[in-house]
């Protein structure tokens, strides 16, 4: 009789201690990073040698930290996001736009990833804007 007395008071302290909730999808979604392309647009033709700014909206996870502490980057696709490129150094994640000088790369499939992380706190992840592909065009 003791040894049941033992585990139902056992019982009753683990669930004295347990969380009081389970986090929802909403406050998972609180703590990801993402990114979403505003310019080029999904089809917008690019000239080489043209400055373009490119721009997005950000939300971002919930790190804790002064986001001053963290940076982005913006990498390049020409197949259609299988493969990418740098072609920005470290960014402030708060800026949401960078000027660019388009390559003489001509593709139909450009996609452009932005990236986010803060050292030690937040990993580097990527936001592929596969939604949102555009086109190099030729010189000739």
């Amino acid at each position: 009789m003791k040894t049941q007395q033992f585990i139902l008071a056992l019982l009753a302290l683990t669930f004295a201690f347990a969380p009081q909730s389970l986090p929802t999808a909403s406050a998972a979604r609180q703590r990801e990073y993402r990114a979403t392309l505003t310019s080029p647009q999904a089809g917008e033709v690019l000239v080489p040698g043209q400055v373009f700014r490119v721009k997005w909206n950000v939300e971002f996870p919930d790190v804790g930290v002064n986001l001053t502490w963290c940076d982005a980057d913006v990498r390049l696709s020409l197949d259609g996001g299988r493969t990418f490129m740098r072609i920005t150094g470290e960014l402030d994640p708060r800026q949401g736009y960078f000027d660019w000088v388009v390559p003489n790369m001509p593709t139909r499939a450009a996609v452009l990833d932005i990236r986010f992380g803060c050292l030690g706190v937040y990993p580097e992840t990527s936001s592929p804007q596969v939604q949102s592909p555009f086109v190099i065009s030729s010189l000739d």
